[in-house]
């Protein structure tokens, strides 16, 4: 295994590593043999202090999804500034359309944050180096590429940095403690600007305003025609902290933030008045990667309320107006759960796919997958990004070089199809397409 592939099984962290999951085959979008399918009960069996198991205490309930819809834009880390996508749109039987380098991909020295954006018919990503390259979204031809990171000594690594755009404007955020914004057509500079510590989340762009977190836990709104800073708000510091940040999530002129102390703040969008604050820390779990507080996952704003999930281990649902806890669940995760009409889909860091009702906080089914690549000797851990709902299946990439499908009505392993390397990040989906930005630099179309 290649010194990058190892790297790709560890989840960001700056103080521990950690592992997710993987597991085996799909029919119908993907392809899938009986022989793959996972065999027994779909319960979790690790031997921790708690176990998540379905609540079958009360009237089986039936798991009834929107209908897919397909959607022409992918703005920012987790699609719209809400991060409630919903239910999505692909082919029945994807297959890549091609492939191209998007730069410099995940190394010893640097890492990729930046998921792809998509948005007037070209896909627009950004490499470990803090180069953003912007390609015709159905050919995969590139329209031009720019070099953001400033001018720096030949050993600094520029280490972090993501993108969002809304009408025509790219912005950027930096390891270098700057957020630009690019004329999305050319690639020209408009305005760049500094902010007092380094920023390593995507940021969020809403209604002419973009929202940032920088990993001293500071909230700045900056205007999104001249980049003047409009307000910020300062939360409080972690001694140790996920390496990465997740996006603020915006909805009805209400941000909210993750901050790396396991706070979630809500703010006004006008001016920066804090409406609530709440944590999402779990003190019953003992494993070193579990004791840090971080949120690295985003939190999804959706009807009205707040789903967010720590690394220390609590998914919680929480009213946006009143910060009053509505529900919560020993779960663990460090990326985004995904909310479909009433119901929440989450990987955990034990390597369990779950759902939730969101009305009641019950968990419907529970889906144990592998840890390991060599699960005898308990050797290489896997790691997957996810999970997306796309025509009537979960979708999760990982340090396998898969993308694996699960049933959202079931929990059952689906299938699987061939990626051209690991993954780190979540693949996003427009125009019935899915794009995946491996851990070389590749970007990849399925369609």
């Amino acid at each position: 295994m290649t010194n990058l592939r190892r790297l790709a099984l560890v989840p960001l962290l700056v103080a521990v590593a950690l592992g997710l999951s993987g597991c085996e085959t799909l029919s119908g979008i993907f392809t899938s043999t009986d022989k793959d399918k996972l065999p027994g009960t779909r319960i979790s069996v690790l031997a921790l202090e708690r176990e998540l198991r379905p609540n079958l205490e009360s009237v089986e309930t039936q798991i009834i999804l929107p209908r897919p819809e397909d959607t022409a834009v992918w703005p920012g880390a987790g699609g719209l500034s809400h991060h409630a996508m919903h239910h999505l749109a692909i082919g029945d039987a994807p297959k890549r359309a091609w492939t191209v380098s998007a730069g410099e991909g995940s190394g010893l020295r640097n890492r990729a944050f930046a998921e792809p954006v998509v948005a007037g018919g070209r896909i627009y990503t950004m490499d470990a180096d803090g180069i953003v390259t912007a390609f015709d979204a159905v050919s995969g031809k590139r329209a031009w590429r720019v070099d953001t990171a400033p001018e720096v000594e030949e050993d600094n690594a520029f280490l972090g940095g993501a993108i969002c755009i809304e009408q025509n404007r790219l912005f950027v955020t930096s390891g270098a403690a700057q957020v630009l914004a690019l004329d999305a057509t050319t690639g020209k500079e408009i305005w760049r600007v500094a902010v007092e510590t380094p920023i390593r989340a995507a940021p969020t762009v809403n209604a002419g305003r973009v929202f940032v977190v920088t990993i001293e836990n500071e909230v700045v709104a900056l205007a999104a025609d001249t980049g003047r800073k409009l307000w910020n708000y300062s939360g409080s510091p972690a001694q140790t902290i996920l390496l990465g940040g997740s996006a603020p999530a915006v909805d009805g002129g209400v941000v909210v933030a993750a901050l790396t102390s396991g706070e979630l703040v809500a703010l006004r969008t006008d001016n920066g008045v804090a409406l609530w604050n709440e944590t999402v820390v779990a003190v019953r779990r003992t494993e070193a990667a579990a004791s840090l507080p971080d949120i690295a996952a985003r939190a999804v704003i959706d009807k009205g309320r707040v789903y967010a999930v720590g690394q220390s281990g609590m998914l919680a649902a929480i009213d946006l107006r009143t910060g009053r806890r509505v529900w919560d669940l020993p779960v663990a995760g460090i990326h985004e759960p995904w909310v479909a009409g009433d119901f929440l889909f989450a990987i955990s860091l034990d390597s369990e796919a779950i759902c939730v009702d969101t009305r009641s906080g019950r968990i419907l089914w529970v889906t144990q997958l592998p840890r390991f690549e060599d699960e005898k000797n308990r050797e290489d851990r896997i790691v997957w990004a996810g999970p997306a709902l796309v025509s009537d299946r979960l979708i999760l990439v990982g340090s396998t070089g898969e993308a694996l499908a699960v049933s959202p009505y079931s929990g059952a392993v689906l299938g699987k199809i061939e990626l051209n390397e690991t993954s780190s990040l979540s693949p996003v989906f427009a125009n019935s397409t899915m794009y995946v930005l491996d851990d070389d630099g590749d970007l990849s179309a399925y369609r």
